[in-house]
């Protein structure tokens, strides 16, 4: 028997597209809190020209008196990645690239665009400036800033070659990467709130867990991606279905995180 006439066919199909619809609805709500606190936070404090309250938030010292090249470039890279965040959950949704296909074009440009803005301008602040915790954790942010931008540059060729399914490819690489920030605060937060304490931490991220989540905040996404890719261009039903229970474990787990996040990262700093 031919393996797409298994009559688990329709339901591994099913259940790959509703798991990553509903990963997308969690990820959705996590990355719509996080823009919220940029703009609460930083936004506010930057329109008041309060810049020394950006240090209220401990851990990193995002406000260095006397430093104003440095203060306006960590100013724009932060408040920035409130429109790349945004910007690329708009990519994700298949409505803006059937109905208004134009946006989509002009909204992906620019959040490749400013992606590379935020990848250099995140090289500049680690070698420079010094932004980081520990060595381990700067090596993790180059490697970040790295994929994004080999990413971003194979996403915007395939788009130029009009290769459109190797470009959704590298665009939604591109997304993974460019959410590494993200991704990396709910994987702290969800292993704090799994563990019920920073198990493996410590305050300059040095700790196992840590190392960890500083590589994995993007490697690990990146790994479903293409389990899912793989899932999504087979026709074995039993890779589908694989490929639906990571997503759906990988939903689970960034429910956690943005729980944790939302709850102990930022809604203290907003209120």
């Amino acid at each position: 028997m031919p393996i797409s006439s298994s009559p688990l066919a329709p339901v591994s199909t099913a259940a790959l597209r509703w798991s990553v619809r509903g990963w997308l609805l969690i990820a959705a709500g996590g990355q719509a809190a996080f823009i919220g606190f940029i703009l609460l936070f930083y936004g506010v404090r930057t329109v008041t020209g309060n810049f020394a309250g950006w240090n209220d938030k401990p851990l990193i010292d995002g406000y260095i008196a006397g430093d104003r090249a440095g203060n306006a470039v960590f100013a724009a890279h932060v408040l920035i990645a409130a429109l790349v965040t945004f910007l690329g959950l708009m990519q994700l949704v298949p409505a803006i690239r059937r109905r208004a296909p134009a946006v989509h074009r002009w909204s992906g440009r620019v959040f490749l665009s400013l992606a590379v803005f935020m990848a250099l301008s995140g090289i500049w602040l680690s070698l420079s400036r010094g932004t980081y915790l520990s060595v381990v954790s700067a090596v993790a942010i180059l490697l970040d800033a790295v994929l994004i931008l080999l990413f971003t540059a194979l996403a915007w060729r395939a788009a130029r070659q009009r290769r459109f399914e190797m470009h959704r490819a590298w665009a939604l690489r591109t997304f993974m990467v460019a959410s590494g920030v993200w991704f990396l605060r709910v994987g702290l937060m969800g292993w704090v709130v799994l563990n019920q304490g920073p198990v493996g931490m410590t305050k300059t991220m040095s700790g196992p867990a840590d190392i960890v989540l500083a590589f994995g905040s993007y490697l690990i996404p990146l790994a479903v991606l293409e389990l899912y890719l793989v899932g999504e261009r087979s026709q074995r039903s039993d890779l589908k279905l694989l490929a639906a229970g990571v997503i759906v474990l990988a939903a689970l787990y960034t429910a956690v995180g943005v729980f944790g996040t939302t709850m102990l990262m930022w809604a203290p700093y907003v209120t």
